[in-house]
């Protein structure tokens, strides 16, 4: 390959996704300059990654390979997973999305694995665990003669370590962890969350088996099973446990639910182990330090001329297996069990993204018989295609070494060189990146609101759908205005109908459609396929309970869903909220306010803004806080005027009688373009400030056990303030690259 010249491009690179690319991915030094541009990282990333073949072949030639990967990946047909664009070719070098962990039942085991957590967090991957081996709560421990803490509590040590960890990072560290169905602490694991102030690190989910969705079928009790000697020490009505399940995800879309049993069903290497948990989002199932190395085909580049496009497509394949084999080739990893189980098993995780994007392209709606006709027959091509590239790869390199004994190793079935092949991953900031839509997800809006400087607004347009308006005449500022504030095109009579046909959003899809989707993909996937179903705000208890089972009966190998508005702080940038029923009416009453006596006692706070310091003045009554009032340390402008305007409001809400903690509770997490400091003492805004101020003297005062930091609560994006999208029990903002698990 030539090298760069400085003036290169990258034809259809988007803003958007260069201002992530130099956000989280360019190179820099240790005064955080930026040292290379996008083509740069796409170069260093082909070349490391075409290096691999002089292993195989000394005169093999990868100059000529870099170039295709190249080419590949600067037309967006396929993109790695981040941590290969971030690191390949550079000096940390960890080029894996995703791990797991195994979590014994000994204090020391238990440590060992905190400790390796936070090396593959350092490295900036993510990791997953089931909690199942740990004896419950309150259970003996015969080497102390004392009792056990149990799984839950064990959580939060994990949890505290992600936390410290991931400050210093391009990737903040996630983790999935899993509990059996049938462990003695499940009902509390199911509620862990329900707070949303704990373990927020962890996306949760329920290891469901096939004994236990038989007991729930009919509605009688299951065995619950003490992991420290195996022995049924106790039951639980299955019915009462699965609708425990159900309305927990109901209200706040977790705990998730992994069908263990099909896991281990297709579990290629039997003999090597079982398969416990999987990475964070869900979808690539792993044994104990086992790795994997993902990538995705951008479908929205497989169409020509209104056609799928087969024969390009099995190229894009082919290679792409080429380059996922090379990644754990020259990968380094950060424990050396993870090098020997990744090296000897090889699974690689080929997906797609651009699905909805290949959809419109081809005049579809997403949720037609049409659409999941086509997806399984699309993903039985790119599976066919990636084993057999596997196979090829086999005769050259050999087979995975624990080939032997595997569901291979069967007459008639060939070498292949990877155990597994193909997975369906949320695509997050790389699908940003390829400007498409996100693995095998809808469009989660047709157009959107992305914040920029200085609380500015912009409208984000889908590029298909502003070509299709500008060529046919019905495009202006306004629609796009008015799409943006709705999120979705459904109801607006302006757009021709049979746009509105083929451009629906995440909302404007039943929830058995999105089932229905998951499971065409999931029938010739090797893995599991990341996705989540998505339900309005008044979806009922049943609803949820329906597609759990349906996801069960269609052969899914595990289930996310999201009720929109069912965590506490939700902001939103598209859609309306939905009208609720009038309450019952009741008797009126009015609020005192009360008088601000001559003097006052109280306390000022200082708080580091992105505007520069903040004093917050809080004074109080004999009756509680009464009043507060705000400087900038900087004199005038916007933010000055507006923390004048904050503390007026809270002053009169407290004379009138609102209480703080509701207003801490309106004003905590608000983020703007500009947040300061970082971890705990992170401040998102000046508002944000004015209620960590509040919480300080609420926690003098002893009005308040702990401060609570801010959390995302998958509804705003915490770098940018922006609406997100929920996939895989993740939450991605396209507005700025930020993702929850990544």
């Amino acid at each position: 390959m030539k090298p760069a010249t400085g003036k290169e491009t990258i034809p259809g690179l988007s803003k958007n996704a260069r201002t992530v690319l130099e956000k989280r991915y360019l190179k820099r030094d240790k005064d955080g300059n930026i040292l290379e541009n996008p083509v740069d990282m796409f170069r260093r990333v082909a070349e490391t990654i075409a290096a691999a073949d002089k292993s195989y072949d000394k005169k093999a030639d990868t100059a000529s390979l870099a170039a295709e990967f190249y080419r590949m990946m600067t037309g967006f047909e396929f993109l790695p997973n981040s941590p290969t664009l971030m690191n390949a070719g550079r000096e940390l070098g960890q080029l894996s999305a995703c791990f797991v962990l195994p979590v014994g039942d000994s204090m020391e085991e238990i440590f060992e694995s905190v400790k390796n957590t936070a090396l593959i967090h350092k490295s900036g991957g993510g990791t997953g665990f089931s909690f199942s081996r740990l004896r419950p709560a309150n259970d003996v421990v015969m080497s102390t003669k004392g009792i056990s803490s149990g799984p839950i509590s064990f959580m939060r040590v994990f949890d505290i370590a992600t936390e410290t960890i991931k400050q210093g990072g391009t990737r903040r560290g996630a983790n999935m962890a899993i509990l059996r169905i049938d462990h003695p602490d499940i009902m509390d694991f199911i509620m862990c969350k329900a707070d949303q102030h704990q373990l927020n690190n962890f996306n949760i989910s329920v290891g469901i088996t096939e004994a236990f969705m038989k007991a729930v079928d009919e509605d009688r009790d299951y065995d619950i099973i003490n992991p420290r000697d195996g022995e049924v020490c106790g039951a639980l009505n299955a019915r009462k446990v699965f609708n425990r399940v159900v309305k927990q995800a109901w209200e706040n879309g977790e705990p998730g639910i992994i069908f263990l049993d099909r896991l281990n069903r297709d579990n290629p290497t039997p003999l090597i182990g079982e398969i416990e948990s999987t990475n964070p989002c869900g979808e690539q199932p792993l044994l104990p330090y086992e790795s994997c190395n993902l990538g995705s085909i951008n479908l929205g580049k497989m169409v020509k001329n209104g056609k799928v496009d087969w024969d390009r497509l099995r190229e894009v394949v082919r290679l792409s297996v080429h380059f996922l084999d090379n990644v754990i080739e020259v990968n380094s990893y950060p424990l050396a069990q993870i090098g020997e189980m990744t090296r000897g098993n090889r699974k690689i995780g080929l997906g797609v993204m651009g699905w909805a994007d290949m959809l419109i392209m081809l005049d579809i709606p997403y949720s037609s018989d049409e659409a999941i006709t086509l997806g399984e027959k699309m993903m039985k091509f790119i599976n066919d295609e990636g084993h057999a590239c596997s196979r090829e790869l086999a005769k050259v390199r050999g087979a995975f070494p624990n080939f032997k004994g595997s569901i291979f190793d069967r007459p008639g079935k060939g070498e292949t060189r990877n155990a597994t092949v193909t997975t369906i991953a949320p695509t997050g900031t790389i699908s940003i990146i390829a400007g498409a839509s996100s693995g095998v997800e809808p469009l989660f809006a047709v157009s959107f609101v992305r914040q920029v400087m200085d609380n500015n607004k912009l409208i984000e347009i889908n590029p298909i759908f502003e070509e299709i308006a500008r060529k046919r005449g019905f495009y202006s500022d306004e629609l796009m205005e008015r799409i943006a504030e709705h999120g979705t095109v459904a109801d607006l009579p302006e757009v021709p109908e049979d746009v509105r046909r083929v451009f629906v959003t995440a909302h404007d899809i039943t929830p058995e459609y999105h089932i229905r989707m998951q499971s065409a993909f999931q029938r010739y996937t090797d893995n599991a396929v990341s996705k989540t179903v998505n339900f309005p705000n008044s979806a009922t208890f049943q609803d949820v309970e329906k597609v759990y089972r349906l996801a069960y009966e269609s052969g899914c190998k595990g289930v996310t869903i999201y009720r929109d508005g069912s965590r506490d702080m939700q902001v939103l940038s598209t859609g309306k909220k939905e009208e609720k029923p009038a309450p019952p009416p009741v008797e009126e009453k009015h609020p005192v306010k009360r008088d601000r006596p001559k003097a006052l006692r109280g306390a000022t706070y200082q708080m580091q803004t992105g505007c520069g310091p903040l004093y917050v003045t809080i004074n109080e009554d004999r009756n509680g806080l009464f009043e507060l009032f705000t400087t900038m340390g900087k004199a005038g402008g916007c933010a000055s005027s507006q923390c004048e305007a904050i503390g007026r409001m809270v002053s009169l809400a407290w004379r009138s009688g609102v209480q703080a903690r509701q207003v801490v509770k309106q004003l905590l997490g608000i983020s703007c373009h500009c947040p300061s400091g970082f971890g705990d003492s992170k401040v998102l805004s000046c508002a944000d400030a004015v209620a960590k101020a509040i919480q300080a003297r609420m926690h003098e005062n002893g009005g308040m056990a702990e401060l609570h930091k801010p959390l995302l609560e998958k509804g705003a994006c915490p770098e940018c303030g922006g609406a997100v999208e929920h996939e895989g029990g993740c939450a991605v903002c396209r507005a700025c690259g930020y993702s929850e698990c990544a």
